[in-house]
């Protein structure tokens, strides 16, 4: 039961690097006549990721440490990985302590980090419309459609305005949430087995994904 789960997990994993990957891997921005502060904020971390992944100098083998380093400050900028935590978690995350719930925040954070990391060094560049944006009250979405060739992904963006700053908590690909993706992973695990299991298991996970 156990193996099966971790299975889906996996599979969850891929998932979610196919999410963040397509936030970053865009070469073409294509913005609405009225893009508002959430569309913005989206655009400004993109054309940053965007610079740093160009930048020649950073590109050679003794760099290769920096540019993870600013790669993943500019995406930690944006996402707030304690906000995604807390949803993937769900009931649970209510009942652990504050020690418990900065540990799950780091193996999280690391494990979506060691996931699209290499992808993100190895872009080869595409494209992503900014289509439109809603907003209601401190919660906003930002619709984009990214663009591969002759392919269409629609990806949305979900953000919270916390400190007058957008800062992202979801991603939707092609109607897919990624929190509710985990999620559903996570209480599955917790289910069958226990909470110290799944931390464990997203210890091992990330530890492996680290690995070179």
């Amino acid at each position: 039961m156990i193996m099966r789960i971790l299975e889906d997990l996996r599979t969850t994993i891929r998932w979610s690097t196919i999410a963040l990957l397509t936030m970053i891997m865009v070469g073409l921005s294509i913005v609405p006549g009225y893009a508002g502060p959430p569309t913005e904020a989206m655009k400004t971390t993109i054309d940053e990721v965007l610079r740093i992944v160009r930048d020649q100098d950073l590109k050679h083998k003794d760099k290769v440490d920096e540019r993870r380093h600013l790669l993943e400050k500019v995406v930690e900028a944006r996402f707030d990985y304690a906000e995604m935590s807390r949803r993937a978690l769900g009931a649970p995350w209510n009942q652990l302590t504050d020690q418990q719930k900065q540990e799950f925040v780091d193996l999280f954070r690391t494990l979506l980090t060691n996931s699209y990391a290499d992808k993100i060094e190895t872009y080869s560049g595409e494209g992503v419309q900014y289509l439109n944006e809603r907003t209601e009250k401190e919660y906003a979405e930002v619709r984009t459609k990214v663009l591969s060739g002759k392919t269409e992904i629609p990806l949305d963006y979900r953000l919270i305005n916390k400190a007058e700053d957008w800062r992202v908590y979801d991603v939707v690909v092609d109607n897919i949430s990624l929190v509710n993706n985990y999620r559903g992973q996570f209480t599955k695990i917790l289910r069958a087995s226990s909470y110290s299991d799944l931390v464990d298991q997203l210890r091992k996970k990330s530890d492996k994904l680290k690995a070179p």
